[in-house]
């Protein structure tokens, strides 16, 4: 727990977080499991309160900005906390190496959103009338939280802007407090299922990733709109792409 990597990590993970509002999250689970050696599915776990605690942070500071848009939030933030219960139910009866492989096509994914952004629609001055299209994507954006342990920014940014055509700044604020109830909900079902097995977290692994990531959410948050977000996430998703083939390996 002293090794000076999971610090840096846990820092990048916030860092990212606070940038780019999305993707600083899936770094959590491979430096749980990779650096900090966890168990797989109790790095699961670790992952969505650590995922959690860090979102929230970042959900007060948009607060205070008015970036968060509650009607959105109920379209989205509540299917997803039903389907990430069900998908922590269901991590029960899945094998640690299938959830990994999943993890890493997830990382594939978000390589691909980090790589090549795509233009955003004109967003409107409120969310458009077809937010209900959202539930689908929170659905599924939900269940993979709950199963993998991420928080899934990189999907829920998108679909707000794209589906409910909102500005990137409302759709950042707006998925960190829908990462926060889905990471809530999917951990309260881990809890559950530990309980029962007789299992214990790392508690001061949690304290330390989620202090060094709340730490450097918000410095990331103060310098985001000094840097250049393009190139950090073109970098960022490249780091994707080796972590990903790292965890197909790892679990072949």
């Amino acid at each position: 727990m002293h090794d000076p990597i999971i610090w840096f990590g846990a820092i990048t993970m916030g860092l990212s977080l606070g940038l780019l509002g999305s993707g600083g999250s899936i770094l959590t689970l491979p430096l749980l499991i990779f650096i900090a050696k966890e168990p797989e599915k109790i790095a699961i776990a670790e992952s969505l309160l650590i995922v959690g605690l860090v979102a929230l942070v970042g959900t007060i500071t948009h607060y205070f900005k008015g970036n968060i848009l509650y009607k959105l939030v109920i379209y989205f933030g509540i299917p997803s906390m039903f389907s990430a219960y069900a998908g922590a139910y269901l991590a029960q009866f899945v094998s640690a190496k299938l959830q990994m492989l999943i993890f890493a096509v997830i990382m594939l994914l978000a390589s691909v959103f980090m790589l090549k952004p795509i233009s955003p629609v004109a967003a409107q001055t409120a969310p458009s009338q077809s937010v209900f299209w959202l539930i689908p994507a929170s659905l599924l954006v939900g269940c993979l939280a709950g199963l993998i342990g991420v928080g899934g920014g990189f999907l829920i940014v998108p679909a707000l802007m794209f589906i409910a055509k909102i500005p990137i700044k409302e759709a950042v604020g707006t998925s960190l407090v829908i990462i926060v109830m889905q990471s809530v909900s999917g951990f309260s079902q881990y809890l559950q299922v530990f309980k029962y097995a007789d299992i214990a977290l790392n508690w001061p692994l949690i304290t330390l990733v989620s202090g060094c990531a709340i730490g450097g959410i918000l410095v990331g948050l103060q310098v985001a709109d000094k840097l250049p977000q393009k190139v950090i996430k073109q970098l960022f998703g490249a780091g994707l792409i080796g972590l990903s083939a790292y965890t197909f390996i790892a679990n072949f």
